[in-house]
């Protein structure tokens, strides 16, 4: 598979990026647990069939300590024992608010209630703000066709 353009080393995506990583920076500098930023953009990733971002995500949490069992895990996470209540509520949340064109009205009032159970408010805005920026990054990888497998952890900085 071949990218059907060099997006990366485009001056234009070079600016819309920049934005989208202020953002992203934000949302990793949170107090949003890191484990869980990690498992949500891997959720978001697998759902959105973003093979760069489930590339780049699972290595970044293997190279933080992640473990191996959990991260082959994360597609089927509600069968999975090895999660947290918090974990569970933030993944919960992230394929809802990643299938939002398959679940009419989004992020259904159970699941937010359940995640709020968990995360204060900094931590819910910071959730939703992964989201989007995820779903964001996913849609330019899909679209562009950007191949997976050679990212290498904190290739980007």
């Amino acid at each position: 598979m071949e990218s059907r353009l060099n997006y990366f080393g485009n001056a234009l995506a070079g600016k819309v990026l920049k934005h989208i990583n202020s953002a992203g920076k934000v949302v990793s500098d949170s107090t949003l647990p890191a484990a869980i930023q990690e498992l949500v953009k891997i959720r978001a990733s697998q759902i959105n069939g973003c093979g760069f971002c489930t590339d780049m995500h699972t290595k970044d949490a293997a190279h933080a300590g992640e473990t191996a069992q959990r991260l082959h895990l994360v597609a089927v996470w509600r069968e999975a024992t090895v999660f947290t209540e918090a974990e569970r509520a933030a993944l919960e949340v992230a394929e809802q608010g990643t299938r939002i064109a398959d679940a009419a009205g989004g992020v259904s009032d159970e699941a937010w209630t359940n995640a709020a159970k968990h995360f204060d408010e900094d931590q819910l805005v910071a959730l939703i703000s992964l989201l989007g920026v995820i779903n964001a990054y996913n849609r330019i990888n899909v679209i562009n066709q950007q191949p997976a497998g050679d990212y290498q952890p904190g290739q980007f900085g």
